[in-house]
């Protein structure tokens, strides 16, 4: 059975998501990602069944930031596999800033789980010791998943997130210090610094998130990108960790496994159902796209749908 046009009900959301937009703040301690506009708003969505519904700048490409981790965390774990990698980060919720040095060091090194960004770094220290181009082997599981060629890495929003990356470079030096590093730190930095620059459209972000809803399977191709049960157990990690210490909250309101990112962007999932992004820049005090999370809340309350 098809599934509903969604276009006017995403219309209608984009409305009311819109009131949010000046209540909030861009994320301007990266100084290319100061300069969007904080007007913008975005939404797709992605059925599993092909179809495709966007409302506003779903087309526009974004900054994903913070998206960037569930797809360096399905590399890492294609790369060194689950046992391995689940020794050196954990998957717990942090109730902590995403970019907290205090719990890292309390707990002797080892991040409470991968979406943070001690333990985004540990991910991407897993991918960079085994590659010689971590960047492009990222990019190119990101376009796979996505089915274009079109995402690209955005080299002003790299090269700022370098130069004012300081407090970044202290979690990977801290790490390093306690054992949990294997590559050069300068070499783990600029992977992550440019896996942060990948810019993409909320559509094109939607689709790459269909696998996740669709048992680990690309459904326009067919092909297998993940078993399902790591399908699952990423979506359980973006519903207890995607939202940083905003994550409690979101459950509660929305009900659906996502992750955020500071270039505004919130992709999310609806098992057997939808791959969702929403892109509005401004943000909440916990780093979490305000307008985005209301759109979100919208949509699964209009829809009666969550996984609960």
């Amino acid at each position: 059975m098809s599934r509903p046009d969604l276009t006017p009900l995403l219309d209608e959301i984009a409305v009311e998501a819109r009131k949010s937009i000046g209540r909030g703040k861009v994320a301007d301690y990266i100084p290319a990602l100061a300069r969007i506009s904080p007007g913008k708003f975005g939404m797709a969505i992605c059925g599993v069944d092909g179809t495709e519904f966007v409302t506003g700048d779903a087309d526009e490409a974004f900054s994903i930031q913070s998206l960037s981790k569930v797809f360096t965390l399905v590399l890492a774990l294609q790369t060194i596999g689950s046992a391995p990698l689940w020794k050196r980060v954990g998957r717990e919720p942090s109730g902590t800033a995403f970019n907290s040095l205090v719990q890292l060091e309390s707990e002797r090194g080892l991040p409470r789980n991968p979406f943070i960004n001690a333990g985004a770094i540990v991910v991407t220290d897993a991918i960079t010791a085994h590659s010689v181009s971590p960047t492009l082997q990222l990019l190119g599981l990101v376009r796979r998943f996505a089915g274009t060629d079109a995402i690209y890495i955005d080299e002003e929003v790299a090269r700022s997130e370098a130069e004012h990356g300081h407090r970044n470079a202290a979690i990977a030096h801290l790490l390093k210090s306690q054992g949990n590093l294997k590559a050069r730190v300068e070499d783990v930095l600029a992977a992550y610094y440019r896996q942060c620059a990948v810019a993409m459209s909320c559509r094109d972000m939607a689709r790459a998130f269909l696998p996740l809803a669709n048992g680990g399977v690309q459904p326009k191709t067919g092909e297998k990108l993940m078993v399902p049960l790591r399908a699952k157990r990423i979506n359980s990690l973006m519903l207890t960790c995607g939202l940083y210490d905003g994550v409690g909250n979101f459950a509660f309101r929305v009900g659906i496994p996502a992750k955020s990112g500071v270039g505004g962007g919130i992709a999310a999932v609806i098992p057997g159902k939808y791959a969702i992004c929403v892109w509005s820049p401004e943000l909440d005090g916990l780093g979490n796209s305000l307008a985005g999370t209301r759109a979100l809340e919208l949509f699964a309350r209009k829809t009666k749908l969550s996984i609960f």
